[in-house]
């Protein structure tokens, strides 16, 4: 019970205290009709009061609701105003009078279109004009209003409301659309971009292709269609390697962009240049999440360069370099020559009788001759060599990268001479007759910087006029002593080319023995005794026959008598465990079958292939591992043994090294020279001694001229050697008076 039901009833409960006996004769029990009535007005009390505490919990409801209606009103993220149809502001929210930068008590009464911007004032008084035409129509409108000195982009969501009770008002939504203007703006612009003359494509992290512009397409003949979830490698033109992609790619990743020309293929295959920017997008975190390529076809400007350069720098008339070209080529080969040590050569040609053809026939039957001499010419050099027109008649030739050696270089420079007279020699077909011309030729070595350009041409020249003076049709140098030099060099030549058939060639040998003086084998070494030079060093011969390719049959012969000599000696006790080292030729090792020839020789001479021991050296391996390899398995497999001569001198991969069946590595005698003498050459003889322990090798020190020498070797696991201390190089007879035959 609550209060006022405890009050009831003490007034209804009987008194306590003195009974007045009157009285309480009166009241005795109550009737049951009052009772009754005490009971409902009980109920009615109770009834009452629940009524009164839900009408309490309404209020609160809507005290509570009236507070959340002002906070959703008064802090709305939109403002609200409400005008009077004339324009009016009559009632705002908080958020409408700081987006209006004024206070709200300064708003109320105020004409809205005093927070218009002047450029849209019009438009705010067709706005009202309009909605008092449409009562009931909801119109939205945008408008730059004022905040301060300063303007903002507003849009308003405009409500008539009519009542018959009440005047009619307009309900306005007010929002800040700026930053949405702004973002529009910025789309319409990257819209306008994305669709200009230069071709877009963007991809994902994956480099996956998600879009394209029309540019694009244009550019490349790919539609969105084809390319769509497809990667940029569609477009490879096989122009690059890996290695370019790979320096690409890396610039991306550390600077996050690469441009540069790049050669691609188009959709009909078509291979063309294009400039290429290629920039990474990431997130806030630095993470990529794209990648915008820009791609600029250049095709149009590299012709365009093209065609000034081949004005430029080209003969129009045979479009071989001209005198410019030639002047920037020489200048290069003269710094590359500083470099490399190797002579080059210039070569001035000049047609012989030439004007007279002009006099006879005409210029343009003198223009066919002398497009028909620039491609003999052509056909005549190296792919890395010049040929150039100087005008009229006069032809320069460049050659580069000769020789170290002057008089080797000057003999690569008269067999290239040489060639070009045969062929200017072969007859012409000009249109419908037959003609023959002759060249002279002026030759001139040149290496560094020794002499200025214009003296280089000029003694050409010279040398040129020399040939001329000589009769024509031939060739002469510049330095008469270069002219001797060529000249005994083609005759040593020349004699060359009759020794074998002569029988001028001789097997000498140099002994190999173990630490304890046993004698293991030989090294075969060829030598030359011409009847009238005597005998002709191996260096001045051996490079020739390599270069004109007689150390082909050469060394053939080399293989056959060595095999023969195994043969003989397998009926001696003394010779028939030796084994004969035989030094094999770049050129004769290369020949596609070099395996057959041996195996043939092996076959017909009946001897142990073990007893034959090949020796190659690093630059000849190592040219074509491969094929090496491939060879040297099939004739390991016949029981042919290998050895790497001069080890340490080349630039061998100890990893291909591995590769190779070598059954010994030959120390170079240059390192055991200096063993004591230069403490790196020590320590390379221990080194290239322990790795070839370690590859399994057999090893032996070519040039062992000391006791010191073969101590030291020994002492650090070299035994067996070869050189002046154990033998030097010997004829037959005397190798077999040395073994006691």
């Amino acid at each position: 019970m609550n209060s006022k039901s405890t009050k009831l009833d003490r007034q209804l409960k009987p008194r306590t205290g003195p009974v007045d006996r009157r009285s309480h004769a009166l009241t005795g029990p109550l009737p049951h009709s009052v009772e009754k009535l005490l009971h409902e007005l009980r109920a009615h009390q109770t009834e009452l009061e629940m009524q009164n505490e839900e009408l309490q919990r309404a209020r609160a409801a809507l005290e509570a609701s009236h507070k959340r209606y002002l906070n959703l009103y008064e802090f709305a993220p939109v403002g609200y105003l409400t005008l009077t149809l004339e324009g009016k502001i009559i009632e705002t929210n908080l958020t409408a009078a700081a987006l209006l930068g004024v206070e709200r008590n300064n708003l109320i009464n105020r004409p809205f279109s005093s927070l218009v911007a002047p450029k849209d004032s019009e438009h705010c008084y067709l706005l009202l004009k309009n909605i008092l035409k449409h009562k009931k129509e909801q119109q939205i409108v945008e408008l730059m209003l004022k905040r301060g000195d300063n303007t903002f982009h507003a849009r308003l969501d405009c409500l008539p409301l009519m009542a018959d009770d009440h005047p009619p008002i307009l309900r306005v939504t007010l929002t800040d659309i700026t930053e949405s203007k702004h973002t529009e703006e910025e789309l319409r612009i990257a819209a306008v971009a994305f669709e200009a003359q230069e071709g877009i494509m963007i991809t994902n992290a994956d480099k996956l292709i998600l879009r394209i512009n029309r540019a694009f397409t244009d550019i490349t003949g790919y539609s969105p269609e084809d390319l769509v979830g497809q990667t940029p490698s569609l477009f490879k033109s096989g122009h690059h390697d890996a290695a370019f992609y790979a320096d690409m790619w890396e610039c991306i990743n550390h600077t996050g962009s690469w441009q540069g020309e790049i050669w691609d293929q188009r959709k009909n295959g078509e291979i063309y240049p294009k400039w290429l920017t290629i920039t990474a997008v990431q997130d806030e975190p630095g993470n990529v999440t794209h990648y915008v390529s820009l791609h600029t076809d250049i095709s149009a400007r590299k012709t365009s360069e093209e065609a000034i350069k081949q004005l430029a720098y080209y003969d129009p008339l045979t479009t071989l370099p001209n005198r410019r070209l030639l002047v920037d080529r020489l200048q290069q080969a003269l710094a590359t020559s500083t470099r490399s040590k190797k002579y080059g050569a210039l070569l001035f040609i000049d047609l012989d009788n030439f004007k007279s053809l002009n006099d006879h026939l005409g210029h343009d039957m003198g223009d066919i001759l002398l497009q028909q001499v620039a491609q003999r010419l052509i056909e005549c050099v190296r792919e890395g060599d010049t040929v150039s027109r100087q005008g009229g008649d006069e032809f320069v030739i460049m050659l580069e990268e000769l020789s170290e050696n002057i008089e080797e270089a000057a003999i690569k420079a008269k067999t290239i001479g040489e060639k070009i007279i045969n062929s200017l020699n072969q007859a012409y077909q000009l249109t419908r007759q037959e003609y023959r011309s002759t060249p002279s030729i002026g030759i001139t070595l040149f290496m560094n910087h020794q002499h200025e350009i214009n003296t280089l041409m000029k003694r050409a020249d010279i040398a040129m006029y020399g040939a001329k003076a000589a009769g024509r049709n031939t060739l002469r140098f510049f330095d008469q002593n270069m002219q001797d030099a060529v000249t005994a060099r083609a005759a040593l030549e020349a004699d060359l080319r009759f020794a074998l058939v002569k029988n001028q060639f001789k097997l000498y040998f140099q002994r190999q023995t173990q630490h304890n003086g046993q004698t293991i084998g030989a090294e075969v070494l060829l030598r030359w005794k011409h009847p009238d030079r005597g005998f002709v060093p191996p260096d001045a011969f051996i490079p020739l026959a390599e270069e004109i390719g007689l150390i082909i049959p050469i060394g053939q012969w080399v293989l056959q008598t060595a095999c023969a000599q195994l043969k003989q000696w397998e009926n001696h006790v003394q010779t028939r465990d030796l084994q004969l080292a035989v030094n094999v030729s770049a050129r004769q090792f290369h020949q596609p079958d070099f395996t057959e020839q041996v195996c043939t020789l092996l076959d017909k001479s009946a001897i142990n292939a073990d007893r034959l021991k090949l020796e190659f050296t690093e630059s000849l391996i190592f040219d074509d591992i491969d094929d090496s390899i491939a060879k040297m398995k099939i004739l390991k497999e016949i029981g042919v043994s290998f050895s790497i001569d001069d080890f340490g001198t080349g630039y061998s991969s100890l990893t291909c090294l591995a590769q190779l069946p070598f059954d010994q590595l030959k120390i170079d005698r240059s390192f055991v020279q200096n063993i004591g003498v230069k403490p790196a050459d020590t320590v390379i003889v221990q080194t290239i001694i322990g790795m070839a322990n370690n590859l399994g090798m057999d090893i032996i020190a070519e040039g062992v001229e000391t006791e010191a020498q073969r101590d030291f070797l020994e002492r650090h696991g070299c035994h067996c050697y070869q050189g002046n201390l154990i033998g030097e190089t010997m004829s037959l007879e005397e190798f077999k008076d040395s073994l006691g035959i």
